[in-house]
């Protein structure tokens, strides 16, 4: 990597109209609703692709109940990255906000109590959904909403946290939802996205 490419820059995030676009189009069919319900936790929750796939059943259900979802789930998997408390497992906590959580209980409704400690995404093999098999799906998704340009699946957790900060205004809120040890891993959020500059350069004369 050249001494040009080593700078930190800020990530790119689909836009405001890109992903309104997106969750209409995987919505829109039965077909697509898993797909439509990944997207949700990534975006609502902030999750990684790895944290995805790795989900159970039995961790977003309720003990009495599997088809109703969990307001908190706690994490089985995450990225562990750094030390102290915030690199204990009960940090690696997420909420559900409402859309992502009615969405998920209309989800939940395909299994039943013998399915609880299944995966919660399962490929059209019949196994645990995979990375590789998730990048690949939200790339297509991408495709057939005619996105303007292509972005890894890692930037739905960049807007979702950038959209706590915006919302809150707070950095400390916006770390504590993106589950950063570190605060200055979260401060690179902390930056006018591609829907303000879109806003702020629309009427320059040119």
């Amino acid at each position: 990597m050249s001494y040009a490419e080593r700078t930190r820059r800020p990530p790119r995030t689909p836009t405001e109209r890109e992903l309104k676009k997106i969750l209409k189009v995987t919505g829109e069919a039965k077909s697509g609703f898993r797909d439509h319900m990944i997207i949700s936790l990534a975006l609502g929750c902030g999750l990684r692709e790895s944290e995805i796939v790795a989900l159970d059943v039995g961790d977003v259900a309720t003990e009495k109940d599997i088809h109703k979802p969990r307001r908190i789930v706690q994490l089985r998997v995450f990225k562990r990255a750094g030390k102290g408390a915030g690199a204990e497992p009960d940090f690696q906590r997420v909420h559900l906000p409402d859309a992502t959580y009615y969405k998920l209980t209309k989800y939940l409704k395909q299994f039943d109590e013998s399915d609880r400690r299944g995966p919660l995404f399962w490929s059209k093999k019949g196994n645990r959904l995979s990375t590789r098999r998730l990048r690949a799906m939200w790339r297509n998704w991408q495709i057939a909403a005619d996105f303007d340009q292509l972005y890894p699946f890692h930037s739905l957790r960049h807007a979702a946290i950038t959209n706590v900060k915006r919302a809150t205004g707070d950095i400390r809120i916006a770390q504590r939802f993106a589950r950063h040890v570190n605060i200055q891993t979260t401060i690179i959020y902390d930056h006018p996205g591609d829907d303000e500059l879109s806003i702020a350069t629309k009427d320059l004369l040119a």
